[in-house]
């Protein structure tokens, strides 16, 4: 008895008893060895979660409409030597929306190359590197489905132009009426998916300095109107757009914008957006509610400032200097009342979520950089309304 009065009673006394009632049970029970109820969640591998009730991940918050801010990155697309499936190119897109939307992006430009023979050819082609039609539409389908704003980029491949002014914007086709036909025939099936993508914008031409102003481009945007019922538009090399009158038969246009400002890698913020202003100001001052910056980056390293397009050079690593001028770009974009920005760029078979192997990768690459998508997430988020639907001020 007293064994016993011992074994039962003390528990009971300090609390730690091995004997309890259970609701509607008459008899007590006998616990031993009970390690105390855990305050973990159930396991519910079998069970289907419910949806969270915060944000979709794969939802924009604040979806686009006409008049706000263009907040965007552009997403540059070549297809891999092996080709993936439909499946992987569609989970590759949901991963870059979901990185996108965390970055507070309303928009995106998908781009992807197209191939000339040389830089007096007549011939325009598709290349292993460019993705098919069919491959384009699922993925603009991924992000609208999201809620963004969308925009398709055909873009020439410098590969073949390597020789002195090897640039797309000093092409002379032998004969330039050929080459309009040839780029006809390769847009018109990219132009038609779009469209059944619901594609908001649809960019028929990207630097071409030496054909602006062509009389072949009026034929070329009639007929991209009547495949594709979104918006038509140009993007304009930045020394181009200061230069004068940018001559195309488009009512949008868009500048890919990499404005030198010779200063110290220890600028502010301030004398940045002063020597971007500055460029502006060669075309016209004040607000620029027509203007969109279609293209804008520049490399993560020290001395970019006096050449924010030098995609090639890889001087030592400097992320404040990408960051400082995301950040002053976008106090320009507010401060000119601007239609937004897309940054250059995410290559669409990177993962966004993580930092760039410097070793390798271009300098001018920004995700995965603290710093930068701070001043990112600083810019989409900020107050700013946007140009608004007044298209009379110039």
């Amino acid at each position: 008895m007293t064994v016993l009065t011992v074994v039962l009673g003390t528990p009971f006394l300090f609390g730690d008893h091995p004997v309890r009632w259970e609701a509607g049970s008459k008899l007590p029970t006998l616990v031993l060895d009970d390690a105390p109820e855990s305050t973990a969640p159930a396991d519910t591998t079998d069970v289907k979660a419910s949806p969270s009730p915060t944000a979709d991940p794969l939802k924009v918050a604040e979806p686009w409409k006409k008049g706000m801010p263009q907040w965007g990155v552009q997403l540059y697309w070549e297809e891999e030597k092996t080709k993936r499936s439909d499946a992987f190119i569609e989970k590759q897109a949901e991963k870059h929306a979901k990185y996108l939307i965390g970055l507070g992006a309303n928009s995106v430009s998908v781009s992807f190359p197209f191939y000339i023979e040389s830089r007096t050819s007549n011939v325009l082609s598709e290349g292993a590197k460019t993705p098919s039609p069919a491959r384009v539409e699922r993925v603009l389908k991924v992000f609208k489905d999201a809620g963004f704003r969308t925009t398709l980029r055909p873009i020439m491949d410098e590969g073949s132009l390597k020789q002195a002014n090897g640039w797309r914007g000093n092409i002379e086709p032998d004969s330039r009426s050929a080459w309009f036909a040839s780029y006809k025939k390769l847009v018109t099936p990219y132009l038609k998916v779009a469209d059944e993508a619901k594609t908001n914008t649809f960019v028929i031409g990207t630097e071409l300095n030496s054909l602006e102003g062509d009389v072949g481009w009026g034929p070329l945007v009639s007929s991209a109107e009547k495949s594709f019922s979104g918006e038509v538009s140009y993007d304009a090399n930045w020394d181009n757009y200061v230069r004068g009158r940018i001559s195309m038969p488009v009512n949008h246009l868009g500048v890919d914008a990499y404005f030198p400002v010779k200063v110290a890698d220890t600028a502010s913020v301030g004398t940045l957006a002063k020597g971007w202003n500055d460029w502006l100001d060669r075309k016209a001052t004040g607000k620029l509610p027509n203007i969109l910056i279609a293209e804008s980056g520049i490399g993560a390293m020290k001395g970019a400032y006096h050449a924010p397009g030098d995609f090639y050079a890889r001087r030592t690593v400097n992320e404040k200097v990408q960051a400082n001028w995301y950040t002053a770009v976008c106090q320009v974009v507010q401060e000119r009342q601007m239609q937004g920005v897309y940054w250059w760029s995410i290559h669409f078979d990177d993962d966004p979520n993580t930092a760039p192997d410097d070793k390798t990768a271009s300098r001018l690459d920004f995700a995965g950089r603290p710093l930068t998508e701070k001043a990112i997430k600083t810019c989409f988020s900020s107050d700013y309304a946007g140009p608004g639907t007044d298209d009379s001020t110039s």
